[in-house]
């Protein structure tokens, strides 16, 4: 048995963070969740500006652009959708025999909407229902513009990923707006059944601290985050305001681990891998590491619900200088930034593209 399929059986969702033509059409996606036990999708800007800058599995797409053509968000928003639709229709089935649990895919908003908390509300309805699948979380950053239109947004019926999370304190004010958004239905008299899921970052973690860490801290920073985030989560499924959720229908937002991949090859390629496997969440892994895990991964024990030890590597930490608290901040505050940069090279690409097909 892969060691993919174990940890699917462990009760870890496995996600692919990637979604392109050329995975679609060449049937690669298709084999990921038959062979690997993928059940759900992210898409990512940087992969779909590669695919685009460097291959040529768009070009027929450009190519049947009106003239003149629309702008690059246009674009864009018309790239994605169409894959976003096949992704989804791809992961239907799965979506249907886990009862909504799996078979996702995640549409990016705009990183421009991270401080808007109106215009991030109304692109996300917008995207949703162009979208038209029961199967698509729309992208909504946490940062502080994020959060409330992460509750206007799961109030409104829209399945949400929130994304730019990096530590437990950023990770509890994701699931208090979700919390708020699913008990304001109920208040409404809705039924409090829209999913969604809490995506924290561990790479960056060690990426940052790296060279600031005595030997025996290296690698362990992003893994006690994640512990001290998975302790917070499985004691937040057992409070009442999620059992009030849950009685009326509901749903527990469930955790996702992303930037899995490892940033460092001294540490080894599926080192969060293994350290993060723990039931009800989900792994929302790079190609390069769910080929690996499935090609010679194994996997050592379950994460403790304690996160003991994590606040044991976080209190070093602290003896070391490093404010985690604030290390969070930065990370929020450089990941929007670095997802803008990333945003303006796509438009960019984007319009030459267009421009040298047409």
């Amino acid at each position: 048995m892969k060691a993919t399929q174990k940890l699917y059986d462990m009760g870890q969702s496995i996600w692919l963070d990637n979604l392109t033509r050329g995975l679609l059409n060449s049937g690669t996606l298709g084999r990921y969740i038959q062979e690997f036990s993928v059940t759900g999708l992210t898409s990512n800007l940087a992969n779909l500006e590669c695919a685009i800058r460097e291959g040529n599995e768009y070009d027929r797409a450009f190519e049947l652009l009106p003239t003149p053509p629309p702008g690059a968000e246009e674009q864009f928003t018309a790239l994605a959708l169409e894959d976003v639709k096949e992704g989804a229709d791809l992961l239907r089935p799965v979506f249907e025999l886990t009862d909504g649990v799996d078979g996702w895919v995640s549409l990016e908003l705009s990183p421009l909407l991270a401080n808007d908390t109106a215009g991030a509300v109304a692109e996300a309805r917008r995207m949703h229902e162009m979208a038209n699948r029961p199967n698509v979380y729309i992208k909504i950053p946490g940062t502080k513009a994020g959060l409330p239109a992460v509750e206007e947004a799961i109030f409104l019926g829209i399945p949400v990923n929130v994304t730019l999370l990096y530590s437990r304190e950023q990770y509890l004010a994701a699931s208090e707006a979700y919390l708020r958004g699913q008990l304001r239905r109920l208040d409404a008299g809705l039924k409090p059944d829209v999913s969604s899921v809490a995506s924290v970052a561990i790479g960056q973690w060690d990426v940052a601290t790296s060279g600031r860490l005595p030997a025996h801290l290296r690698h362990q920073l992003g893994i006690a985050i994640a512990g001290r985030a998975y302790a917070a989560y499985r004691a937040l499924i057992d409070s009442p305001r999620c059992q009030q959720v849950i009685e009326a229908g509901g749903r527990t937002q469930r955790l996702l681990w992303t930037e899995t991949g490892i940033k460092e090859p001294a540490s080894g390629d599926l080192l969060y891998i293994k350290a993060l496997a723990a039931p009800f969440t989900v792994n929302a892994m790079p190609e390069a590491a769910l080929t690996a895990l499935a090609d010679h991964g194994d996997l050592g024990g379950i994460l403790s619900t304690n996160g003991a030890h994590g606040e044991e590597v976080i209190a070093n930490v602290a003896k070391a200088g490093i404010s985690v608290l604030s290390l969070a901040a930065r990370l929020q505050d450089e990941g929007l930034k670095a997802q803008i940069k990333t945003w303006h090279e796509l438009m960019a690409c984007i319009t030459e593209k267009g421009a040298a097909v047409i």
